[in-house]
C-alpha cells in the first residue's frame, strides 16, 4: 500500500517541536502500522499567519511548482492514495487535491476544519482553497466533535466522515504513576493560548488550604515572567521545572498526584493523553476539544468559576483511594481508545472505503 503524505501547516520532519508535528508523525506511524509505505510528498509549508495576500500568492506559486513535480513522481512511485494532515484556512492544502485528481487516486484528509466565515477578509483566498480541499476529500478523519459539526454540515454527497480519536504513538501503556508526588501542570507559556489557563490555576490554588498541596509546572516561553508573578503568592509550594523533554516528562508523570490544566483554547491536548496513560487523574474544565480526550467523568463547566476546580483538587489530594480509582479508570480509557492500534484500525477503515488496503 503506497501512500503520499503531506502536512501543510508543519511537516513531520520540521526542526521545531510542536503538537502539530507530533500528530503528523503519529499519523505516519499509524499508517505504517497497517503495512503502508508512506512517502512524505512535500515539505512546503503553506501557513500564512498574518492574512497577507502577497504572501499567499507566493505560496500558491510554490504550490503550483510542487504539483507539477509530484504528478510524474506519483505516477512513477505508484501512489495509491494521498493523505493530508491538518487542512485549514491559514494553512490550506494547495497541492494534494490537484495531484490526487491527476493521478486518479483517493484523496483523504486528517483533521480538516471548515471556516466559511473566513471566505471574506484577509484569508478569503486561502479559506476558499481550504474549503475546496475539504470538498474534494473522499474521506475526512475528524479528531474532535467540534470539528465534526461543520464537517457534517458542509459535507458533499458521498463523502465519508470517520472519528479518528487523538492518540499516543505507542502500542501499550507506560508504567503507572505512584500518585505520591506534587500536582503537575504542563503548558508552554504563551500569551493567547496558555496564559488564561495559568490564570485559572492561580485563582484556584488560592482557594485551597495553605500547606495542603504542592504544584510542579513543566513549561517555558515568552510570558514566563507573568506566570511566575501569578504563582509568586504561593512561594515554595509552586516549583518551575522549565521545558522538559519526553524522557523528563515521563519521569514527572511517574510520581504526579494529578494533572491540573484547565484547557483554555486547547484543540484537545496531548498532555491529557500522556497523563492519563500513566494513570494520573486529570482536573480540567469541560471544554470543546478537551472533552474528546478525557476519561468520562464530572468536569466543571468553563463558566462555573474556580470553586468546583478547587473542590475536585481537594478531593483527589485528601482521598488517596479516590485518586487511585480515577487513575486506573484513566489508564483503561486510554488503552481502549487512544493508542496506536486503535488509530491504525480507523485509518485502515477509511482507506478501505476508498478501495485501498494492504
Amino acid at each position: 500500500m503506497k501512500l503520499a503524505f503531506y502536512a501543510p501547516l508543519k511537516a513531520p520532519d520540521h526542526p521545531v517541536p510542536s503538537g502539530d508535528r507530533a500528530m503528523a508523525r503519529g499519523v505516519i506511524a499509524a499508517l505504517k502500522g497497517v503495512g503502508a509505505d508512506v512517502t512524505l510528498a512535500s515539505g512546503l509549508r503553506s501557513r500564512d499567519g498574518g492574512g497577507d495576500a502577497d504572501h499567499q500568492a507566493v505560496l500558491k506559486g510554490k504550490a503550483e511548482i510542487e504539483v507539477a513535480r509530484l504528478i510524474p513522481e506519483g505516477q512513477h512511485a505508484g501512489w495509491q492514495a494521498w493523505i493530508t494532515y491538518h487542512n485549514y484556512y491559514k494553512a490550506p492544502d494547495l497541492i494534494g487535491p490537484q495531484v490526487a485528481a491527476a493521478l486518479k487516486i483517493p484523496y483523504l484528509l486528517v483533521e480538516a476544519t471548515r471556516a466559511r466565515s473566513r471566505l471574506v477578509g484577509d484569508w478569503a483566498h486561502f479559506a476558499a482553497a481550504a474549503e475546496a480541499a475539504s470538498d474534494a476529500a473522499d474521506v475526512i478523519f475528524y479528531l474532535t466533535d467540534r470539528d465534526a459539526e461543520t464537517l457534517r454540515r458542509d459535507a458533499p454527497d458521498g463523502q465519508a466522515l470517520l472519528h479518528l480519536r487523538p492518540f499516543l504513538v505507542r502500542d501499550d501503556l507506560p508504567p503507572a504513576s505512584a500518585l505520591t508526588g506534587p500536582m503537575l501542570a504542563v503548558g508552554m507559556m504563551r500569551e493567547a493560548d496558555k496564559l488564561p489557563s495559568y490564570r485559572i490555576i492561580a485563582e484556584t490554588l488560592a482557594l485551597l488550604p495553605a500547606g495542603s498541596w504542592q504544584l510542579c509546572i513543566a513549561g517555558d516561553g515568552p510570558v514566563r515572567d507573568e506566570v511566575e508573578a501569578l504563582m509568586a503568592p504561593f512561594g515554595d509550594a509552586v516549583r518551575f521545572l522549565g521545558a522538559l523533554d519526553s524522557d523528563s516528562m515521563t519521569t514527572a508523570y511517574e510520581s504526579a498526584a494529578l494533572l491540573f490544566w484547565p484547557g483554555v483554547n486547547e484543540a484537545f491536548g496531548l498532555v491529557y493523553l500522556e497523563a492519563q496513560a500513566a494513570g494520573v487523574p486529570v482536573v480540567a474544565q469541560d471544554r470543546p476539544g478537551v472533552r474528546d480526550v478525557l476519561c468520562p467523568g464530572n468536569y466543571p463547566a468553563s463558566d462555573a468559576g474556580c470553586g468546583p476546580l478547587a473542590a475536585r483538587l481537594n478531593t483527589l489530594l485528601t482521598k488517596p483511594q479516590t485518586r487511585a480509582c480515577a487513575g486506573d479508570a484513566a489508564r483503561t480509557y486510554i488503552a481502549d481508545h487512544h493508542l496506536l492500534p486503535a488509530a491504525s484500525a480507523t485509518l485502515a477503515k477509511g482507506l478501505a472505503l476508498c478501495g485501498v488496503s494492504a
